[in-house]
């Protein structure tokens, strides 16, 4: 029976480079890094809140945040304090 090849270890041979032992970690390793990423300072303390929707709903969107000069972050605000002014709540967004 043959021994599989590991891809990574092949491109690296392939590149000239010896592959890495296993017990040593990449540089680079994105996988499985569970490391927080820096925060912007824009998203500090923010929360995200997301949907699934048409995709129509998203092209819509983005053309009246153009047509108007101003972002679906914006316009997402807008919408929500109407709303929260519909139900009786205080806009916050």
């Amino acid at each position: 029976m043959t021994k599989r090849t590991n891809l990574a270890d092949a491109l690296q041979k392939a590149a000239g480079k010896s592959p890495p032992s296993p017990l040593e970690q990449p540089e680079s390793s994105t996988q499985g890094d569970t490391s927080p990423q820096p925060v912007p300072p824009s998203r500090q303390g923010k929360k995200a809140i997301t949907g699934h929707f048409d995709p129509a709903v998203s092209r819509q969107l983005k053309q009246i945040a153009v047509e108007n000069d101003s972002t679906v972050q914006a316009l997402l605000a807008e919408a929500l304090n109407g709303l929260f002014e519909k139900y009786g709540r205080s806009p916050i967004a």
